[in-house]
């Protein structure tokens, strides 16, 4: 019997050492990767610096120029668009992590339906974020939220489990594609996307979502921080309603809406597009040159509307 008890408690301490002893090698990994999510990750937690900084994902991390805007605003601009990071719980984990070191002036988040609706497996990408688990209590709680908190406490190895292999081939593979403070150009598409089509409207309202969106838009306003809505183009129709709660919730806390996708902008310009919901490089500076100049107009009006 003390042979099995000794041989157990071997066993155990074996695997806690692997676990420690892999976590800290998936650490190093993470740290030194150049793949397209471990250097962004890293320098939020680090501490972004800008004065503005950018926030939502895929389209706001292959739509918006920090140097295009930062040119227009005369500001410093950060695009920390995170690709996958597809609702609010993930936004809500980034935010609490710059306010940790930097409460910048500006925040800019791209929103979607996928915000406020109803999804299968509304936390399966919070696991993006595992390799900051344990740094900041706020965003942990989104953890525990999901109820994934328990494996990233007990093995260290398993926070890097979403992105391993992708981290690891970072260390090879230099996947920022040209691209310059957290934004990474698409390439131009082999075909153009053909013409656009109708998008269906997302109805099953999620409330959990909608209190971390008030949650998040509570944040900013603690830490005297503007924060703007914006929607991107997308190369789709839809109804003049498509974005009614997330207009509502942002017209009830005084949050400005900037709507580049229902009003149909470059529907007549397939040739930005690499697909139907992506602006390639070429278009992304088109459109940031845009987003900048309304940006700045939005600014000024909020600074104006504030000391009347």
């Amino acid at each position: 019997m003390k042979k099995l008890a000794y041989s157990i408690l071997i066993i155990f301490a074996a695997l806690f050492a692997v676990d420690r002893l892999g976590g800290l090698a998936m650490k190093w990994v993470f740290a030194h990767s150049n793949d397209v999510l471990a250097p962004k990750l890293c320098y939020i937690e680090k501490g972004v610096e800008e004065d503005v900084v950018l926030m939502g994902a895929s389209r706001c991390h292959h739509h918006y120029l920090p140097s295009v805007i930062g040119d227009t605003l005369g500001m410093s601009v950060y695009n920390a668009g995170i690709g996958g990071a597809n609702n609010i719980y993930s936004h809500y984990i980034v935010l609490c992590h710059l306010l940790q070191r930097h409460a910048p002036k500006v925040v800019c988040m791209e929103v979607m339906p996928t915000d406020y609706c109803q999804q299968d497996d509304a936390f399966s990408v919070v696991s993006f974020f595992a390799p900051l688990f344990g740094n900041c209590e706020a965003a942990d709680s989104i953890y525990y939220l999901a109820g994934s908190h328990w494996k990233y406490q007990l093995s260290h190895l398993y926070r890097y489990n979403a992105k391993a292999s992708s981290n690891v081939w970072g260390l090879v593979l230099n996947r920022q594609g040209g691209g310059e403070l957290g934004y990474i150009p698409l390439p131009r598409p082999n075909q153009f996307p053909t013409e656009a089509e109708a998008e269906a409207k997302e109805e099953t309202v999620d409330s959990l979502k909608l209190h971390y969106l008030q949650r998040f838009i509570n944040l900013c306003q603690q830490g005297h921080i503007q924060l703007v809505w914006m929607v991107s183009p997308k190369l789709t129709k839809v109804s003049p309603s498509h974005y009614d709660v997330l207009k509502s919730l942002a017209q009830a806390n005084g949050i400005p809406f900037l709507d580049y996708h229902t009003r149909g902008l470059y529907l007549d310009h397939p040739e930005y597009f690499k697909d139907s919901s992506h602006l390639w490089d070429e278009g992304a500076k088109v459109f940031s040159s845009l987003f900048a100049h309304d940006l700045k107009e939005c600014l000024k009006q909020m600074k104006d509307n504030y000391e009347q």
